[in-house]
């Protein structure tokens, strides 16, 4: 299996996606792995698996708005209902049961 890094900067819409699909409510400190580049420097990551590669895409900030955008984005796409939308029918108080 190949191991790729990736940094903010190359992340692709296919890679983005397997993002927000594991971590649709943002990652977690238990998510993050921790570890030693080539330089010696500690680098933090979350991992995200296709088939054939395991990705370790570098956390910082601006990962973290992208991937809010990018699920804003999917969602703004998604077939389900939009409840913002005029067209719903009135709520009915007198049918409602507490």
């Amino acid at each position: 299996m190949k191991r790729v890094i990736v940094t903010y900067e190359k992340l692709t819409t296919d890679i983005l996606d397997l993002l927000v699909e594991k971590y649709p409510d943002g990652y977690d400190y238990e998510d993050i792995i921790s570890f030693k580049n080539a330089k010696g420097e500690t680098v933090k990551a979350v991992q995200v698996n296709t088939e054939d590669t395991i990705y370790l895409v570098k956390i910082s900030s601006k990962l973290e708005k992208k991937m809010e955008d990018h699920a804003d984005d999917y969602d703004d796409n998604d077939d389900g209902y939009d409840f913002d939308n005029e067209s719903l029918p009135d709520f009915d108080e007198d049918n409602f049961s507490e």
